[in-house]
């Protein structure tokens, strides 16, 4: 059986005091869920949480990670420099990296490679625009993109890595796939990672869905047999929301 993982996914949102009171409201709530916790936020917050979160089952996160182990590269944090920190987590190839800062199926398998030699757990997003999805190329798209995140990688080291699927076009929409929609595209990513690395990987990969899980949807989403959690964007923000999500089954 595959734990879920519930991931927040806090974007550019909340000052150091504002994530430890937010990680600090969020921890008795969800102290007996029996889904991994995840919040990855800021690295301006990374202390903060950090320090809010221990003694707790909240594990901390980072939003993205460089390939490189040091160099040249303004802006951009190692693997090392995450791990120094108390990251355990770190989202890669997010559509909006893809979007507003040129992330491609290459860096993303580039970092999501770095992540995973350096012992940080990927949670590695993949997804279709909406045309592509209404043109009939959603499957092909993910299988591709997934194939690309992962390769160069032992077959131990993939079912290590966690995959998000995000409909790009449920983004920050408020729109969501339906539950069998969302249980179909997960499914066709497992399928490729069956026919890539074999059975017992596939059944071993913990695939999310990204596409705006919230209270009011969660329910439905985790009952489908191919999802196995969340990465949770706006509902990740307050903490009677993003509990709701971890703990309603």
């Amino acid at each position: 059986m595959r734990k879920p993982i519930i991931a927040g996914n806090w974007k550019m949102n909340k000052t150091p005091a504002e994530a430890a009171e937010l990680v600090k409201a969020l921890a008795p709530l969800v102290r007996d869920a029996v889904c991994d916790v995840v919040v990855c936020v800021p690295a301006v917050d990374f202390d903060t949480v950090k320090e809010a979160a221990e003694g707790t089952n909240i594990r901390l996160g980072a939003q993205n990670v460089h390939y490189a182990a040091s160099g040249a590269y303004t802006g951009e944090l190692s693997a090392a420099m995450l791990k120094a920190c108390g990251v355990a987590y770190v989202v890669i190839g997010h559509s909006e990296r893809r979007q507003y800062f040129g992330e491609t199926d290459k860096t993303v398998n580039l970092r999501t490679r770095a992540a995973v030699a350096a012992g940080l757990v990927p949670i590695v997003c993949v997804g279709e625009l909406k045309d592509e999805r209404e043109s009939g190329y959603t499957d092909a798209i993910v299988e591709y993109q997934t194939r690309m995140a992962l390769t160069g990688l032992t077959p131990d080291e993939v079912k290590s890595v966690v995959i998000a699927y995000e409909p790009v076009w449920a983004i920050g929409t408020g729109l969501t796939a339906t539950d069998e929609q969302a249980n179909e595209t997960i499914g066709v990513i497992r399928k490729a990672l069956e026919r890539q690395y074999g059975k017992a990987v596939a059944d071993a990969v913990r695939i999310q869905y990204g596409g705006s899980m919230n209270p009011g949807n969660v329910r439905g989403l985790m009952a489908q047999p191919e999802i196995d959690g969340g990465l949770i964007g706006g509902a990740s923000l307050k903490a009677p929301d993003f509990a709701a999500v971890v703990l309603d089954r």
